[in-house]
């Protein structure tokens, strides 16, 4: 079994200038006492220092050649291909990747990586992230090393030897390299004993004079535990150089570029508020996708990633591609979508919808949640001949909605909706017809009801708690005997707990109820069903529209009702959501962080109780965006989330919460963490 060690050196550095031709004492520069550190390696046949064409690297080609080391020189941009060539004419089967300005490096680890590696037959091994700054080793097998070197095209993947193999590997969920991590048996993440600053290069001169020059990797590990006070240079960031490289391509990302043309194009860049980029990771966010699967999304760039966030922002509860629903749309789009005549699903799904719902008779159907939640009040009005509106939740886009923010120049929305909202192009007459009210608080509905003549009642079932001291009945029955219609605005709740309704889990019945998102499975497709006397209403006024009338909308609702009822999706996404409620818990207090939870399981969000908060949100889809997730600070599960790909979410979420932890600490900075702007805030609601 041939194994070569190959450490990458150069003399070139932005923040510490020939750094590994530093002296580190009296015998040692930082090179030579690496190198003397490396040959006690058991298991390597021999060493290589791999470095750069420029000038003065020949001062690292003579380190290399007194202590009797191979060395190589070539391109200083493209690492991989530097470090492919130094070691390709030597055929071995594994390569050690080392770096120089680890001069602390253990060779007993390295040894015993190397033995996992061609024990398990691996592609890739890396040490875990818990193991200190300044002993990094990766195991590589030459076969993999050549495919990488051959394939690899990201600047992420030139610039750096292992990414692509890492990322390709089943470390990552993937299936082109077998990789494996050598696990620590401690947390010493937090500690330095590598040189990229003037301060490490001092702290590492500390331990010599300390401790010498033949200690383990621990010894070095456990003075700086015992004697802080002593390195100032604990608190840099790790991996700068990488996290540089991420930035560059993400900022030059195929969706970023594409997103930048959008906003000149697009007033707001985007359709919806909850999809700007803006909302998860400003300037870096991958922004639009070219495929989706179960619960995998893949970008312009065809970066593959586990949705751990919105899941189509609530839409896909099946998960991505559901294929029963795929395959009678595809059938639809051969028979044809749109015709002079009606197509004769919209009654069957009215029927299907009435069963559910045995409560209405009704159905009117419209293609998104602001619409119909339109529809809805235009036809309580009508039905109630009263213009008075009290809200309580978020219930669209349109006018009457809006037109709270006319009351008394308040934010009425601010609670509701989104703090500072204009209603900017509202017609200003529409000023007091409709008042909101906050959720538990029936003294304030009942208020309403007295002073504002109201006519309807539109609320969420829940917002981001339920209800309390019987709160919705005391709607319904004060709804009741005042003659109010009770509308339960379901977009966001429906088929989520329950087969049908949130309401159904509290017993209360509704007079109207809009359904939406999960309803058709990524489909556009949304109903507002009711009593017969007071959808009848609808006939009395103007509601139609041209495209409610394609067939794709009720033909997908259709087959999705019939695969969320029989494999009870609702329960299923449930327990998900609350394992994953769990897990963040767990989490939190492992790392003895405060987070609040909000919303119901298969809706579920938190926030860290931190003045930091929107910062660590960020950090969090930054880091695990770079870990192959769209994650941010909430989660809507489907079926499609398997046990692998949560326990491989909380696997690298761990190491996010940890560098929170010691931001929250004050032994990081997490102004120095982020890589671009703090991400905007979003909806005050259920989801």
């Amino acid at each position: 079994m041939k194994i070569v060690i190959v450490t990458q050196a150069r003399v070139g550095s932005s923040r510490l200038p020939e750094k590994v031709l530093k002296k580190v004492d009296d015998k040692h520069t930082l090179l030579s006492l690496h190198l003397e550190r490396l040959k006690k390696s058991k298991l390597a046949s021999s060493i290589v220092v791999a470095t750069t064409n420029e000038n003065g690297a020949e001062k690292i080609v003579a380190i290399a050649k007194e202590a009797n080391i191979k060395s190589y020189q070539g391109s200083v941009d493209d690492v991989l291909d530097r470090f492919y060539q130094s070691v390709v004419a030597e055929n071995p089967d594994y390569v050690v990747r080392v770096t120089s300005d680890c001069p602390l490096i253990d060779a007993e680890l390295l040894d015993k990586a190397i033995n996992k590696a061609v024990t398990e037959k691996l592609d890739y091994l890396m040490l875990d992230e818990n193991f200190p700054d300044g002993i990094d080793v990766e195991v590589v097998s030459f076969k993999s090393l050549k495919e990488a070197w051959k394939n690899a095209k990201l600047p992420s993947e030139r610039e750096h030897v292992t990414p692509y193999v890492r990322n390709n590997s089943t470390i990552k969920g993937k299936e082109v390299f077998k990789g494996s991590i050598y696990p620590s048996e401690g947390h010493y993440n937090n500690f330095r004993i590598t040189v990229d600053e003037p301060a490490d290069l001092e702290a590492v001169k500390c331990l010599i004079a300390k401790l010498g020059t033949e200690q383990p990797w621990e010894s070095y590990v456990q003075y700086i535990q015992n004697n802080p006070k002593e390195f100032k240079n604990q608190t840099i960031i790790r991996n700068e150089g990488m996290k540089k490289s991420l930035k560059k391509e993400l900022e030059m990302g195929t969706g970023q570029e594409l997103y930048k043309k959008a906003k000149k194009l697009i007033p707001g860049g985007t359709m919806l508020l909850s999809k700007r980029p803006e909302m998860f990771l400003p300037d870096l966010w991958p922004a639009y996708y070219s495929k989706t699967q179960g619960c995998r999304v893949w970008d312009l760039d065809n970066k593959e990633y586990v949705d751990m966030t919105y899941m189509g922002v609530g839409t896909n509860t099946l998960g991505y591609n559901h294929p029963e629903v795929d395959a009678v749309v595809m059938d639809t789009v051969k028979k044809g979508n749109m015709s002079t005549l009606n197509c004769p699903e919209e009654v069957y799904l009215a029927e299907r919808l009435i069963e559910i719902n045995p409560w209405a008779d009704m159905v009117r159907f419209g293609r998104s949640g602001g619409e119909i939640n339109a529809v809805a009040i235009r036809i309580a009005r009508a039905s109630a001949g009263k213009d008075n509106v009290a809200v309580c939740g978020y219930h669209g886009w349109h006018d009457w909605y809006i037109s709270m923010n006319h009351n008394n120049s308040e934010d009425n929305l601010g609670k509701h909706l989104l703090a500072g909202l204009s209603p900017n192009g509202v017609p200003k007459n529409l000023k007091n017809s409709v008042y909101p009210f906050m959720y538990n608080d029936f003294e304030e509905l009942k208020q309403l009801v007295e002073t504002k003549d109201i006519g309807v009642i539109k609320m969420e079932v829940t917002r981001n708690m339920g209800p309390k001291d019987n709160f919705l009945q005391k709607v319904r029955d004060l709804a009741t005997q005042k003659g109010i219609i009770l509308i339960f605005d379901e977009c966001s709740s429906g088929f989520r707990e329950t087969f049908g309704g949130l309401f159904k889990k509290y017993g209360v019945e509704p007079d109207m109820a809009v359904f939406g998102k999960t309803i058709a499975n990524g489909y556009a497709l949304t109903a507002v069903v009711g009593k017969r006397e007071i959808m009848e209403a609808a006939q009395t006024t103007f509601i139609s529209s041209t495209f409610w009338t394609e067939r794709i909308g009720p033909t997908a609702a259709l087959k999705a009702l019939e695969v969320i009822e029989r494999e009870r999706s609702w329960e299923r996404i449930t327990a998900i959501g609350n394992q994953v409620r769990e897990g963040w818990q767990k989490l939190a207090k492992t790392h003895n962080l405060e987070i609040s939870l909000a919303g119901i399981p298969a809706l579920s969000t938190y926030s860290f109780v931190s003045p930091n908060s929107q910062k660590y949100k960020t950090y969090i889809t930054q880091e695990m965006l770079q870990k192959g997730f769209l994650a941010s600070t909430n989660f809507y599960p489907s079926i499609a989330h398997t046990q692998a790909e949560i326990d491989s979410y909380f696997n690298a979420l761990d190491e996010v919460y940890r560098e929170i932890a010691l931001c929250e600490k004050g032994e990081r900075n997490i102004d120095n963490l982020l890589l671009g702007p703090v991400s905007h805030s979003g909806f005050a609601r259920l989801n």
